[in-house]
């Protein structure tokens, strides 16, 4: 697995991140560290014809996150590569077949989108839990879930966190409690008493439109493997369920 690291920050953690990754997987494509000087630049994977592009801010290049973040990604790339309908399927196209005829807000189609994110997530995570322990991610998501309950997302100390949402809307807040508790009990990585059950009930108060169990029992549930029909299917239903719910809650 070549790993080419494109800009001056310490090799290391995508290095480590690589090592960790070999032990279960593996990419056929070479993989390109872009490092961008913008500290709200999100860590994000792009996919062309003879590599990968890891595109991270310096910030959390250097930070203590910097190998899970480089391992998320790599899986993403693993999942691209292996043409799993979760990384194939154009998220625009399902939407709009799930949205067909109906008029939606703006921030709503916004939050659709990170639903969808969150859903390839789900599958990129399945092999990153696979390969290595899964503390971090589970500090990750609390930090980034207490900030966005109390105070917004502004207050989450890397836009990269996958539990971000502009505007600080409780909706989606609340759905991003959801997806956590999802991925810690998929992984059975915490105990029912942890403190991120705490947070998602903040949350769901925050947002009694939105069925934050439901939510969590969809991602969690989702299949291992499933074919590019039955992946449609749940990105429908999950997308219709919350634009229902947020359109009930705007009444």
């Amino acid at each position: 697995m070549d790993v080419r690291v494109r800009g001056a920050v310490p090799p290391d953690p995508f290095l480590s991140a690589r090592d960790v990754f070999e032990t279960e997987h593996d990419l056929e494509k070479p993989v390109w560290i872009e490092v961008q000087d913008d500290p709200d630049e999100r860590t994000w994977t792009g996919h062309h014809d003879d590599h990968h592009t890891l595109n991270i801010s310096r910030q959390a290049a250097t930070s203590a996150m910097a190998r899970e973040l480089a391992l998320h990604e790599y899986a993403h790339m693993r999942r691209h590569e292996e043409a799993h309908p979760s990384h194939v399927q154009p998220t625009g196209e399902v939407l709009y077949l799930a949205l067909a005829g109906r008029r939606v807000e703006r921030r709503l189609i916004s939050h659709c989108y990170q639903i969808a994110n969150h859903m390839k997530d789900v599958y990129a995570d399945d092999i990153t839990l696979s390969v290595g322990p899964g503390h971090k991610l589970v500090d990750f998501f609390e930090s980034a879930l207490a900030a966005a309950v109390a105070d917004g997302p502004g207050a989450s100390p890397f836009r990269e966190s996958r539990l971000v949402s502009a505007g600080a809307d409780p909706d989606i807040t609340a759905v991003n409690a959801a997806f956590a508790l999802a991925m810690v009990e998929r992984h059975d990585l915490v105990g029912e008493n942890h403190r991120l059950y705490d947070l998602a009930r903040v949350a769901a108060d925050d947002a009694p439109a939105v069925d934050v169990d439901r939510f969590r029992r969809r991602f969690s549930t989702l299949g291992v493997d499933p074919t590019e029909s039955e992946y449609r299917k749940s990105l429908v239903d999950v997308t219709r369920s919350y634009v229902l719910a947020g359109q009930q809650g705007a009444d």
